[in-house]
């Protein structure tokens, strides 16, 4: 795919692995729409950015909200050929603990988020895609969804973290599969740990030492690097059906 011609849908966008795919992405010439409920956040990044960047409220598991960004993308850019999933929250929870069990409420909610709110997105960014002029490859679009590490090595605590991009994980080959009939990619990148605004409040000294878990490179992975794979997506079109770990070779341990 064209770098140029990116008109990318990246949730999550105003920050974390969505902010820096959005910067990636108008750096290399292409359009983002950053989605996101940070509205603050969401228009400051739009406004540094430029004309070639767009922010727009949304909420991924709500059908009307994904519509009318999809709907919007198409108003000011023309059409969309990138979804990139990185909206997600993360849980910690036990199954059974001191204060009781896991509530059904916070299982529920992490796959609403995780699980469901990306399909929702693919689905309907799916259906606009499919409308698209196809390259000289034949190629209509690209779609890639964020799982984790924790999707093959789930630590305690984190069930519900784990179901949800386990999830993802498993969903990739069979849309893949059933977008093939029309040019459309389907990947996703599982990465480790990165620095992410999940990581802010812990002091640096825990920072270090979650970095020395990592192989090599043994520090927390930066966010342009997911975008850097976001970019090498686009551009090499045999990548497809599969999820991508980037994690510098960690295995997470049960805790």
């Amino acid at each position: 795919m064209n770098l140029k011609q990116v008109v990318a849908f990246v949730t999550g966008g105003a920050s974390g692995l969505g902010e820096a795919t959005v910067r990636r992405v108008v750096n290399d010439g292409g359009k983002a729409m950053i989605l996101d409920l940070a509205v603050e956040r969401g228009e400051k990044l739009a406004s540094e950015l430029g004309g070639n960047a767009l922010f727009q409220k949304m909420d991924v598991s709500n059908p009307e909200s994904v519509e009318m960004a999809l709907a919007k993308t198409v108003e000011m850019f023309g059409y969309l050929n990138v979804v990139v999933n990185c909206a997600g929250i993360a849980t910690a929870e036990k199954v059974i603990s001191k204060r009781g069990t896991h509530t059904l409420e916070s299982f529920s909610k992490t796959l609403q988020v995780n699980l469901i709110g990306s399909f929702n997105v693919i689905r309907l960014a799916a259906a606009q895609m499919v409308g698209n002029e196809p390259n000289a490859g034949g190629e209509r679009g690209v779609i890639i969804c964020t799982a984790s590490v924790a999707a093959y090595e789930g630590q305690i605590g984190q069930a519900a973290y784990s179901a949800s991009k386990g999830g993802i994980v498993g969903m990739t080959l069979p849309i893949a599969r059933e977008m093939a009939a029309h040019g459309i990619r389907v990947l996703t990148i599982a990465p480790g740990l990165f620095e992410t605004p999940m990581f802010d409040s812990l002091p640096e000294d825990a920072r270090k030492s979650l970095g020395s878990m990592i192989p090599f490179p043994s520090r927390l992975g930066y966010p342009e690097e997911y975008a850097l794979l976001v970019r090498s997506i686009l551009e090499n079109p045999m990548l497809n059906g599969t999820t991508i770990r980037l994690d510098g070779a960690i295995r997470m341990q049960p805790k």
